[in-house]
């Protein structure tokens, strides 16, 4: 699933940059993508690596639980900082992101269900609950499907985004910072039912790596005007 999200999502952004037209030239976007995947490997892999100090601290082998261990949030960020600095040394100032959200929000959707299928054995599984709609996902013990809750919400989130894009005129790069943000203020309230370990703040590291995400955009939260114009499209 995790292979198939990567396959569809990017045949869908290839899909869209031929219909709506891309205003960054072909070698640009190349290095552009090429640096998102970078990025992305390294972010994901030394978070997810960050997320268990306990494990970080008994493993064997140094590199290979860093490479074992990933998390798409640290992908994410990784991405982003991948893309800026490769923007930075070819001269592109131009925003590149748009193109990328609802591609990102389909792939998602494909790689949450292929965690959801994995139930406990995958550690996208939620904290035991008693709530109405708690599932059974291998151990016996009812838990929150935290797959489902993120599958929801990208489905939502996707519903808004289309919505402010035809009724709104937006900023170039504000739909992918508006993704960025919703997103990452969504996994730092999920991560509170979902098992992992807690550092002596309350938090774990992919909340930690929220506060930074946040944090990083927070100009663009303040201001939410830079991104949305109040006429219409």
């Amino acid at each position: 699933m995790e292979l198939l999200s990567f396959f569809i999502g990017f045949r869908y952004f290839l899909y869209l940059r031929k219909k709506r037209g891309d205003h960054i030239d072909s070698p640009n976007r190349l290095w552009i993508i090429l640096g998102a995947v970078v990025g992305s490997f390294l972010g994901s892999r030394i978070i997810g690596g960050l997320e268990n100090p306990t494990q970080l601290q008994e493993a064997e082998n140094i590199l290979l639980h860093f490479y074992q261990n990933k998390t798409v949030l640290g992908g994410f960020l990784g991405g982003l900082a991948g893309v800026e600095i490769v923007k930075k040394l070819i001269n592109e100032n131009r925003a590149s992101g748009d193109l990328f959200v609802f591609p990102i929000i389909l792939a998602l959707i494909i790689g949450r269900i292929g965690c959801f299928s994995m139930g406990v054995f995958e550690e996208t599984y939620g904290t035991a609950t008693n709530v109405p709609w708690a599932m059974y996902l291998g151990d016996d013990i009812p838990r929150h499907p935290v797959c489902l809750y993120e599958i929801l919400y990208l489905l939502l989130l996707a519903t808004i985004l289309k919505f402010t894009k035809q009724n709104y005129k937006l900023q170039d790069g504000a739909l992918f910072k508006i993704f960025m943000i919703s997103y990452i203020a969504f996994r730092f309230l999920l991560d509170f039912i979902k098992p992992h370990y807690t550092f002596n703040i309350g938090l774990s590291t992919i909340q930690m790596t929220c506060v930074l995400g946040l944090l990083y955009y927070l100009p663009y939260i303040l201001k939410a005007r830079m991104l949305i114009q109040t006429s219409h499209a």
